[in-house]
């Protein structure tokens, strides 16, 4: 299982990209941010293998 942390400043897109995400049997989003302050905190705190991000 691949863990996903999607970062992204547009909710909508956030929110659809993490949806469609989760359909895939191999990845996992385990979580999301809006900035990249948040995106840092939550790399370390939950050690994902990919981050997705255009900030």
């Amino acid at each position: 299982m691949i863990r996903v942390l999607l970062a992204e400043d547009q909710s909508m897109v956030l929110g659809a990209l993490s949806a469609l995400l989760s359909l895939e049997d191999d990845l996992s989003v385990v979580g999301t941010a809006t900035d990249g302050e948040a995106a840092l905190e939550l790399v370390r705190t939950l050690l994902p293998d990919v981050l997705v991000t255009d900030i």
